[in-house]
């Protein structure tokens, strides 16, 4: 036990260190007897080693910090000492009471479970990390020390230039004040009135107190230029004349005639060509193929191998000589110098040409703007025509004609025809307003199962 003892003489010689309890020396005897230990097993350091004054040092530590904040060594004397001044502070204390103060007694002590509940540990309580911790600390950070630089040096960032350039209604309108309820001598003004407010609408601001958001131009447009109800034509009526009824049955034998062609095109694109058909011949040709050696093959094979022989061949170039090549340039000189020469008697001959190219430039003028009136005439019938909004090709619904036999005399023989509901979908769909649909095909997720109850197994 001598590591025990010399570590009891290191703990109490340290300088300025005050025990607020009594040390207890542990025996090292057991029985009377020392207990021999061998210490070099790992098992029984823990088992036979005496850390008592160890542990009564730390708990000495801790007791101090919980009750002082810190070690009596570290303290200074006027946070361990006070100077007692006697009785004579009470007395002069009684005999100068303060009016404005109340009489301390038992009603001024705080209660029991109150001073139970104070925390009596000066030691202050662990600082919570994840209180402290932000999302993403360590770029927010970064962009703040980026900004600042920025600042330092001039530099203004774009999301505060937009908002430095952005105009508020509310800088710009000072707010009015209200008129009351009752006055008589107040404007009217109808609120159920089908005039837009515009922008500088007096009553909006003195209500408001804000500017109309302008409305964008866009949403002005109608997206067809259809009307929403379309006339039927003078041939459509119930009593029609001859003509008008007439021009309606061509309208439709023409749209009938139409559907009738791509039918056609469409079986014609469909159909089996009769020379791609097989025949017995065909068929003969097709089982025999390759079991019979062709003539032809035998005779082309030696001149197959004298053209590989050819090609085999190194081609062997001859190297220029020296006036060669001197030559070349000089004719080369000579095609750049007559190309020089013909740009600029080209150039000269353009400037006896300025009529011709005035006209020609006027006659181009023209096109352009035939071409652009031709765009605008075809930009302009295409607002009467159904977009293509979805997937889906827009169908014009079919017409409803009535032949010359079928009309009816007057209203009440007058058969109602068509579905106004189906009329004002399809009337939509043409606008532009919702995009073509078709109906949705119910599919069944499970099966259905039949069973027979037992009662009618009974009767069947």
């Amino acid at each position: 036990m001598a590591s025990s003892r010399r570590l009891r003489r290191m703990v109490a010689s340290q300088p300025g260190f005050l025990t607020l309890k009594p040390s207890s020396d542990p025996t090292d005897l057991v029985g009377g007897r020392r207990k021999r230990v061998n210490k070099n097993k790992k098992k029984n350091w823990n088992k036979f080693s005496d850390i008592t004054d160890v542990e009564e040092f730390l708990e000495d530590v801790r007791h101090q910090e919980r009750t002082t904040g810190g070690l009596l060594s570290e303290k200074s004397d006027d946070g361990l000492f006070f100077v007692d001044l006697g009785q004579a502070d009470k007395a002069e204390q009684k005999a100068e009471p303060d009016e404005g103060k109340k009489r301390k007694g038992k009603s001024t002590r705080p209660l029991r479970i109150d001073l139970i509940l104070q925390g009596d540990s000066c030691i202050p309580p662990p600082k919570d990390v994840l209180a402290y911790q932000k999302p993403n600390a360590k770029k927010l950070r970064r962009i703040a020390q980026k900004a600042e630089q920025l600042a330092a040096k001039g530099v203004v960032p774009r999301a505060q230039k937009k908002l430095l350039n952005r105009r508020l209604a509310h800088r710009t309108v000072k707010k009015a004040v209200t008129e009351a309820n009752n006055n008589p001598n107040r404007d009217y003004y109808d609120m159920w009135a089908q005039e837009s407010k515009s922008p500088a609408d007096p009553w909006y601001v003195l209500q408001t107190g804000k500017e109309q958001v302008k409305r964008p131009e866009k949403l002005n447009q109608k997206p067809s230029a259809l009307p929403a109800v379309e006339v039927i034509a003078p041939g459509g009526s119930y009593n029609p004349d001859f003509l008008s009824h007439q021009a309606l049955l061509q309208e439709a034998h023409e749209v009938e005639v139409k559907k009738k062609k791509q039918e056609d095109k469409l079986e014609k694109q469909l159909a089996v060509n009769r020379e791609d058909k097989a025949t017995a011949e065909t068929a003969l040709r097709e089982e025999v193929e390759g079991l019979i050696e062709d003539e032809e093959d035998e005779e082309t094979s030696p001149n197959k191998e004298d053209e590989e022989a050819s090609g085999a061949a190194i081609t062997v170039t001859e190297k220029k000589t020296e006036r060669q090549r001197k030559k070349e340039k000089a004719e080369k000189r000579k095609e750049q110098q007559q190309l020089s020469v013909k740009r600029q008697t080209v150039q000269q001959q353009q400037l006896f040409q300025l009529r011709s190219i005035k006209a020609a430039i006027k006659q181009q003028e023209q096109q352009t703007k035939k071409r652009w009136s031709k765009r605008k005439e075809k930009q302009e019938a295409q607002k009467a025509q159904p977009r293509r909004l979805g997937k889906l090709k827009f169908q014009a619904p079919d017409l409803e004609v009535q032949l010359r036999d079928e009309l009816a005399g007057s209203l009440r023989q007058l058969k109602p025809e068509g579905s106004i509901l189906k009329d004002r979908f399809k009337s939509l769909q043409k606008r532009n307003l919702i995009e073509p649909r078709e109906r949705a095909k119910f599919r069944r997720k499970l099966k259905v199962k039949y069973v027979e109850k037992r009662a009618f197994k009974e009767i069947t």
